[in-house]
């Protein structure tokens, strides 16, 4: 299976309390990662001389492909947390644009930006190149200038006709026209708290399995791309099951080695349930 991720690895610069450390981070180096479990990986990316070698070589050893456009500088973020789910982001430089797509066809697309990267060509380029298309609203909202990250609105029309589109609660009020029936599966997420989820128009709720963690970076990244993944093989309350029982365990292993029997127990700990069709 060939899955393509789209979006900026970045340089993220840690702030906790007097400690402070540098490490790779962007929603497609999460969403790649977690994908490299399933299938053949490949990113589109783009970085300077800025980004450490070691990095590049660490995914290609988890067998992820990396296809970089080449950039003066990498895109970087300082990001300073104050607890496990609260934390404050500052863009200092962003790397190039990401335009178009390699050629040829693949199984799964995702499109995770970080800082609008990804632009309309490369947007309708994956609708046409992919059999089943992910997005996540995150990196399409945040205004790509350098200072403490904002976001701004963003026309729904955007993701009509693509395929998995995920939001977390907050990001989705700035997705303009936003249209649960447009998209074949729409994710709002909602930290550990109970979400929303829309299938072909019908709104399901889902509590996910609650993981005490110091740390949440990647959950949403990761949640999407597993899901995108599961709904491919499994049906729909499945797959949601395994996406959410999945993220829990990268949460508490920050990693992704670890067994099928505890993904599929953690899974059974998923709690999805239709609302009543009133309720859309």
């Amino acid at each position: 299976m060939k899955c393509l991720v789209l979006g900026h690895l970045t340089r993220d610069i840690i702030i906790r309390g007097s400690g402070l450390e540098t490490r790779i981070g962007g929603g497609a180096y999460y969403s790649a990662a977690a994908l490299s479990r399933f299938c053949d990986v490949e990113v589109l990316t783009s970085y300077g001389r800025d980004f450490p070698e070691e990095w590049i070589g660490a995914l290609e050893e988890m067998g992820i492909t990396v296809n970089a456009i080449p950039g003066e500088r990498s895109t970087t973020y300082r990001l300073e947390y104050f607890d496990a789910s609260r934390r404050e982001l500052t863009l200092i430089s962003t790397a190039a644009k990401i335009d178009e797509l390699p050629d040829g066809r693949y199984d799964i697309i995702v499109l995770n930006p970080v800082a609008g990267e990804i632009g309309r060509n490369a947007i309708e380029a994956a609708k046409e190149r992919g059999k089943l298309i992910g997005a996540d609203v995150q990196g399409f909202i945040r205004r790509p200038f350098p200072g403490k990250v904002r976001v701004t609105g963003m026309p729904f029309e955007v993701f009509r006709g693509i395929h998995v589109l995920h939001a977390d609660v907050s990001e989705a009020g700035y997705i303009r026209g936003l249209d649960p029936e447009g998209v074949e599966v729409l994710l709002i997420s909602n930290g550990e708290e109970e979400g929303t989820v829309y299938m072909r128009g019908r709104a399901y709720r889902y509590r996910p399995t609650v993981v005490r963690v110091e740390e949440t970076t990647g959950a949403g990244d990761v949640f999407l791309a597993a899901f995108t993944y599961f709904y491919r093989e499994c049906p729909f309350v499945q797959a949601l099951k395994k996406a959410g029982a999945f993220t829990a365990l990268f949460l508490k292993y920050r990693g992704f080695d670890f067994p099928e029997d505890e993904l599929n127990e953690t899974a059974m700990r998923v709690h999805v349930k239709p609302l009543e069709r009133k309720a859309l």
